[in-house]
This record gives structure tokens, C-alpha cells and sequence, in this order.
């Protein structure tokens, strides 16, 4: 399963400018690190009001990781 494919198109869904969308992977074992990284406008968007979108969208990534064996974070820039 390929955790940056599945970020990107999370964050595509959401953002009004999906070209502007970029998913930076760091790995380290077991461990996945992911920035994330929208166009200015669209942070607000990506994150939610007090951060529910960020939270949920976290969430998502830590299931599917949970899939693969893996530990990940997700990081919005």
C-alpha cells in the first residue's frame, strides 16, 4: 500500500488548487514520516477548524498504515 499516493489524494479531495498539492516521504525502517504541502490559500482548508480535518486526516493515515506494519506521521506545511 503506498501511504504518499493515499495523502496526495486525500489532500486533492480537499484543496480548491489539487495541482499545487506535494507529499514529501521520509522512510526509516518501519518508521514513515509525511509533509505534506498545499498551496497557501488551501492550508486552511487542510487543517479545519481547530485542526479537525488535520486530526481525521492523520487518523486515516495511521489505519492505513496500521495495514502495512508501519508507524507514520503526517506533517502540514
Amino acid at each position: 500500500m503506498e501511504l504518499k499516493q493515499i495523502l496526495t489524494d486525500i489532500a486533492r479531495a480537499i484543496v480548491d488548487t489539487p495541482d499545487a498539492v506535494n507529499v514529501v516521504e521520509n522512510i526509516d525502517g518501519d518508521n514513515v514520516e509525511l509533509i505534506l504541502t498545499v498551496a497557501e490559500d488551501d492550508t486552511g482548508m487542510v487543517i479545519g477548524r481547530h485542526g479537525k480535518i488535520a486530526k481525521a486526516i492523520r487518523q486515516i493515515m495511521k489505519a492505513a498504515a496500521n495495514t502495512c506494519g508501519k508507524h507514520v506521521t503526517v506533517e502540514i506545511k
